[in-house]
């Protein structure tokens, strides 16, 4: 729907090394080079995740190149790619979403097609016009605000990560570096203790003001994250959901981006099949939601436990939860499920309910 893909970003933009998965790395759309991750309890206390072996454990990206080298490749795959087009409603025939209706440039037209993937983020407007219920609690919705600054002092290749109430109720702060002295510096805020003059804003500015109160704001940005893990089927009768539609965020963290490429590839994989089959039913389509959860789910439910465990931990539980692994953690792989196994090693009692799910 905007003129521009890429903008405007809605996104710390950090990833995990895993992102060399799905595509070639490309110095042009890389800010910084992380080399590790350190997290702060609400007493100051620290710990610093490296990997073994490894110098480089993710990447800060600049999204708006890095969206725009997806869509080239889209397009040179044979991708009709379109700006200022905004879908309003999803055709229907005989129980099947069969296209959508869009605006293109002022022009009301309809577009169809075997399936329609719905990649509308946490609206997720597509899914709820095709019968599916997409909507969630305050509680499983993270709100957002970040300032890209500059003029500061950061650690060039660490991005850091805030917990305590009094920072970021049931949420965290992150400062993840772009260069020399610039960085995304933000707050996120469970939904249901937003509210006025307890706005993520007003968390952001504090923030700010005791961080970097000499800093220069050069852009801000505004947004949502689902974190309530995946709680609803993501097909339907030609019709297929990902990313943030989806729920495919990582509950305890809010990224998405790999789940994201992920789920899309799973996704063109179970279509592109289903179409030559001449069979786009919902039954055809559940290979997609099986495959999914198989690779990545799993991860997402334990994430949403630690999530749940953490956000109800008050200010001394959540200190004595980071003074049990303080200091540096190693582990053998930046992964998700790397860094939660770590963490039940670090706290047994505390995360046993996380065992059955990651393991």
């Amino acid at each position: 729907r905007n003129p521009e893909i890429g903008v405007p970003v809605k996104c710390a933009e950090g990833v995990s090394k895993e992102l060399e998965r799905f595509v070639e790395i490309d110095p042009r759309w890389v800010c910084t080079e992380i080399h590790g991750i350190t997290t702060y309890g609400p007493d100051g206390t620290h710990v610093t995740l490296t990997v073994e072996g490894s110098e480089v454990v993710g990447y800060v990206l600049e999204r708006r190149l890095f969206d725009k080298f997806l869509a080239q490749n889209a397009a040179r795959a044979g991708a009709e790619v379109r700006v200022k087009t905004q879908a309003y409603g999803v055709i229907k025939e005989g129980g099947y979403v069969k296209g959508v209706y869009v605006n293109s440039g002022g022009e009301d037209i309809r577009i169809r097609a075997d399936v329609v993937v719905g990649a509308d983020g946490v609206e997720s407007r597509v899914g709820r016009w095709a019968g599916i219920d997409t909507t969630l609690r305050l509680a499983d919705v993270c709100i957002c605000a970040q300032y890209l600054m500059c003029g500061i002092e950061v650690k060039k290749n660490y991005c850091e990560m805030f917990f305590g109430e009094k920072i970021s109720p049931r949420g965290y702060a992150w400062i993840f570096p772009k260069g020399e002295d610039s960085a995304n510096v933000g707050i996120g805020i469970s939904g249901d203790v937003s509210g006025e003059n307890h706005r993520a804003l007003d968390y952001l500015k504090a923030f700010v003001n005791a961080q970097f109160p000499d800093g220069k704001i050069l852009a801000e940005i505004y947004g949502a994250v689902p974190v309530s893990g995946p709680v609803y089927d993501t097909v339907s009768n030609g019709l297929i959901l990902v990313g943030d539609a989806a729920r495919h965020v990582q509950p305890i963290t809010g990224g998405g981006i790999l789940e994201a490429m992920q789920g899309g590839a799973i996704a063109g994989d179970v279509i592109a099949k289903a179409v030559r089959e001449k069979n786009v039913s919902k039954r055809r389509l559940m290979e997609y939601e099986k495959r999914w959860r198989r690779e990545f789910g799993r991860v997402l439910e334990a994430g949403l436990k630690m999530k749940n465990i953490l956000v109800n931990l008050n200010s001394q539980e959540l200190t004595k939860f980071f003074q049990s692994f303080r200091g540096e953690v190693r582990v053998k792989e930046y992964s998700e499920r790397a860094f939660l196994k770590e963490l039940i090693k670090k706290n047994p009692k505390i995360l046993f309910s996380l065992v059955r799910v990651i393991f």
